[in-house]
């Protein structure tokens, strides 16, 4: 490349004007109020292999091959020195002849230059080209580790429910109830982790799982496979705008779908009711409770405790949550309290 000394700002000495635009490493041009070239560095001449000896007094829209005749970027210089504006971080995406694709940030602002302190435009370029590659490759990567996250959780649900499936045909073959209530209960609570596992959609890292669509797709599943049309029992979610964690949704999920199925076996001995799930979240605390309007524990056999219950506990207890139980005739309703210890990131609705 041939290198031509940069022509001196006229009434700045040379040794300041080189100074000014010769010492930064990103690629500077001056224009003049015509968008002339007024002077330019040698990283410009070297990062887009422009010929300093026919620079000077061209237009800068008429550089090169044409890759800086952007109209909307020269509109937006023009109006630079009359309108007293600034351009800053404008993209400038260009296939260049000896470059190939790059992509650029452009800033652009006065200087008063010249013995009559006359404006020209100090033009400065960026060259953002790797940096949206190491973007665009984070989010491939990120993209494919979901799709495999996803094709993992689908594998070991199919895989959770044929080993349910199994459970279920040898508790028909056995004679004895205990064996068999045992195999059943296993059976559901197979399920239940194959039903988490598959609603559970792949998040990227560091990001939050809203948890009230989450609920909603978990418990439309467990109505598909716990109750379809057999029974007259209806299972809704209410609440409000939270989200958790990743962890912490696989958590809410189990103890979820662990007193959803609870209510269902034993809160409707006449087969009809409702239980209703509602997660509520501020800044403090986040809170689901699981309710249902049926007979109440003290009319049924599972006011004792069993291994439902210490499943319930070990989930809070993870969660570091706190577990409250109301029960009448009327209904019962579970609920689990977490409070929160560090400032949350933003609310997902």
């Amino acid at each position: 490349m041939n290198k031509k000394p940069i022509k001196p700002i006229e009434g700045l000495n040379f040794e300041l004007s080189n100074a000014i635009v010769e010492t930064l490493s990103e690629p500077i041009v001056v224009l003049n109020s015509k968008l002339q070239v007024v002077a330019a560095n040698h990283a410009f001449y070297d990062r887009f292999n422009v010929d300093s000896k026919k620079i000077n007094g061209k237009r800068f829209d008429a550089l090169g091959t044409g890759e800086w005749n952007v109209p909307a970027l020269t509109s937006l210089l023009e109006q630079v020195i009359p309108d007293k504006t600034k351009v800053e971080g404008y993209e400038v995406v260009h296939t260049f002849e000896n470059l190939g694709l790059r992509v650029m940030l452009m800033d652009a602002h006065t200087i008063q230059t010249g013995a009559d302190k006359h404006e020209d435009i100090f033009i400065s370029i960026t060259d953002i080209t790797e940096e949206r590659k190491v973007q665009r490759d984070k989010e491939n990567l990120m993209l494919q580790k979901d799709t495999l996250l996803k094709e993992m959780r689908h594998r070991i649900a199919n895989s959770l429910q044929l080993i349910a499936s199994i459970i279920l045909l040898k508790s028909d073959s056995v004679t004895s109830k205990e064996s068999k209530a045992h195999l059943e209960d296993a059976h559901d609570r197979i399920i239940s982790i194959a039903t988490v596992q598959r609603n559970l959609d792949p998040v990227s890292e560091g990001s939050m799982v809203p948890v009230l669509n989450y609920l909603r797709v978990l418990c439309k599943s467990l109505t598909k496979s716990m109750i379809g049309g057999r029974k007259p029992i209806t299972l809704k979610v209410v609440g409000g705008a939270g989200s958790v964690t990743p962890d912490e949704a696989i958590g809410i999920g189990l103890i979820t779908t662990e007193l959803v199925i609870n209510s269902l076996k034993h809160a409707f001995p006449k087969g009809e009711g409702q239980v209703t799930v509602t997660f509520t979240s501020n800044a403090k605390k986040w809170v689901l409770s699981i309710g249902d309007d049926g007979v109440g524990l003290e009319a049924t056999a599972s006011n004792k405790e069993g291994l439902g219950t210490n499943i319930i506990e070990s989930l809070a207890q993870q969660l570091h949550a706190e577990i409250s139980r109301v029960s009448t005739a009327r209904g019962t309703v579970v609920s689990i309290t977490h409070l929160r210890t560090t400032p949350t990131k933003k609310q997902v609705s």
